[in-house]
């Protein structure tokens, strides 16, 4: 990784992701969340104030230094374990059937192989599982105009942020892995451009 990639840009997220309109929506993601949890691109732990009751520990898969180190804080403060268990969503070092449920917060945009990210999360969920997904995508349908700046942006939003795509069909994606989705929101993020603020969260049962 270059010195923007590895130095800046998560210092970078801490701050876009830590935002005060993105807490409701992390709020929102987190109910119903039990259990021992598995959290890809856990960043730098902006979730972890809404971690339930009910969740008796955290594995944090981030794969920046840099980016766990800013979570220290965070992380000392959980009321819970969150220890740093990963570095590579789309090679979870986990048994089969580990987890009661999963979370993934504005991550899929960003794994080179999506695909084989949500495969492996299906892989160390326990049978009737949940991933609690919140993530931006490819616009609706209906908004044609909206996907055509997304396909035009996406070079420069994967140059700039690290190989976020803007364009990745987030319930497809889903269903393609195996997950039956069994809660979904898509909506527009509230005074965002909306060819990066099509999201998609919800809740996704692995049988």
């Amino acid at each position: 990784m270059g010195f923007y990639a590895d130095q800046v840009l998560p210092r970078i997220l801490d701050v876009v992701c830590g935002l005060k309109t993105a807490r409701p929506l992390r709020r929102r993601v987190c109910v119903g969340l039990t259990g021992d949890v598995v959290e890809i691109g856990f960043g730098t732990g902006h979730n972890i104030p809404f971690y339930p009751q009910a969740v008796t520990g955290v594995a944090a898969v981030e794969p920046s230094d840099v980016g766990w180190r800013l979570a220290a804080g965070r992380v000392r403060a959980a009321r819970v374990p969150v220890r740093r268990a990963g570095l590579d969503g789309q090679s979870l070092p986990f048994e089969d059937d580990t987890f009661d449920t999963a979370l993934s917060t504005w991550t899929l945009c960003t794994i080179p192989d999506g695909d084989a990210a949500l495969r492996e999360l299906r892989r160390v969920l326990k049978p009737g599982g949940t991933l609690h997904f919140l993530e931006h995508g490819l616009a609706p349908a209906e908004d044609e105009n909206v996907r055509r700046w997304q396909r035009r942006l996406e070079p420069v939003q994967k140059r700039v942020f690290g190989g976020c795509h803007l364009t990745r069909p987030v319930v497809d994606m889903l269903t393609g892995a195996g997950f039956r989705i069994e809660e979904l929101d898509v909506f527009y993020e509230e005074g965002a451009p909306k060819l990066l603020a099509a999201d998609s969260l919800g809740v996704a049962l692995s049988p």
